[in-house]
């Protein structure tokens, strides 16, 4: 049942924490690692790193939102620094747990969404090969593709498509390299990766602003979906007819690492959930506007916070303001007018029929 625009809203019924066996079941492949912030040269903060963490971290969030049971193919080395955290249990290697440091100056954190950094790998795990990936008799319902240290092969990308229905994949895992010297990031053109020939067989392909002319996206939005994320100007939609911009929420920027892993979390999410989507996108921006105010994974206040998300699932939206809990365990209200938004994403729905296909419709016409 609809609610007028004036009828107030009513809390969500109470729903089991714990996905049920009926949940979509989906495989998330890419390593944990350790990540260390530098500040004109001096530590400012050490955390847990990878994307496979970040989306770890925004589906435990939805919880109870979203039902949602995922395997995770993550690889780390005996110095693992947080063994003892709610992660999914990751593969043992005897290689060294991949190392990032990521250096700024004190003007780029200023300068908000779009800051430079220098990011380098300062030591890698063991990849993941096709073998370690599950042997499901039944296929997964969707597939999520989020290395970081070049941990995924074309072979293994090309397995994920065997088992999945459909895939996400975040662009860094296909364009990065690593100078060989000091582990300096670089990319390299999609057409030059090894990758390229799989992009008709994927879903959704998400890149950030700076990869995104590494992608070619003009000619990529013709084979499959693509999402750039552009920080605090949002993120774009493009398929093989259209392009859609989606708005961002306003965010003070501390830390812009995995605001972009986050995004892609809640945009599966919400496609997984039956969102079209520019609902999906304009989900995936919450989750990114509340990550990069923080040093690492962010620690959401999980009642407020699966208060929100319910709100913004819902088909019965009204003006209401929900908060979350910053990682320093103080209460930041950020005000978000439900009717606002309910206007934003029924406007941005309706700017095209074609942006209106979801999970689903995509999962059935994906090929193989």
């Amino acid at each position: 049942m609809v609610v007028a625009p004036d009828e107030p809203i009513r809390p969500p019924e109470a729903r089991q924490h714990h996905p049920t066996s009926s949940a979509p079941l989906g495989l998330v492949v890419g390593s944990y690692c350790h990540d260390v912030l530098f500040r004109d040269g001096t530590v400012i903060g050490e955390s847990l790193g990878g994307a496979a963490s970040f989306i770890s971290n925004v589906f435990d969030a939805l919880g109870r939102p979203v039902q949602l049971r995922c395997r995770y193919i993550s690889k780390v080395g005996p110095d693992f620094a947080y063994s003892g955290s709610s992660l999914p249990t990751p593969f043992s290697s005897s290689s060294p747990t991949t190392l990032f440091h990521a250096h700024f100056s004190s003007g780029d954190i200023a300068a908000g969404y779009h800051s430079d950094r220098a990011l380098k790998r300062v030591r890698a795990c063991d990849p993941i090969s096709p073998s370690d990936l599950p042997a499901e008799e039944q296929p997964f319902d969707f597939g999520l593709a989020v290395g970081v240290a070049g941990e995924i092969s074309p072979a293994t990308l090309a397995r994920m498509i065997e088992i999945c229905r459909v895939v996400f994949v975040d662009v860094q895992a296909l364009i990065r390299t690593f100078d060989p010297t000091d582990g300096t990031v670089r990319l390299v053109h999609l057409r030059d990766s090894g990758f390229s020939h799989l992009l008709p067989r994927i879903g959704f392909l998400k890149a950030s602003a700076d990869e995104a002319p590494f992608v070619d996206v003009e000619e990529v939005r013709k084979l499959c979906c693509v999402v750039v994320t552009d920080g605090k100007d949002g993120c774009r939609v493009y398929w093989k007819s259209g392009v859609l911009r989606v708005p961002s929420f306003p965010a003070v920027q501390v830390d812009p690492t995995g605001a972009g892993d986050s995004f892609l979390g809640g945009f599966v999410a919400g496609m997984v959930h039956g969102l079209a989507v520019p609902d999906a996108a304009l989900l995936g921006n919450f989750f990114g506007s509340l990550t990069v105010r923080h040093i690492g994974i962010p620690n959401f206040h999980q009642e407020l916070f699966q208060n929100a998300v319910c709100w913004i699932l819902g088909p019965s939206l009204a003006s209401v303001t929900f908060g979350f809990m910053r990682s320093t365990g103080t209460l930041h209200v950020m005000e978000i007018h439900g009717r606002s938004l309910y206007s934003t994403s029924r406007t941005i729905r309706s700017e095209s029929e074609d942006s209106r296909w979801g999970f689903r419709a995509q999962m059935d016409g994906s090929s193989k």
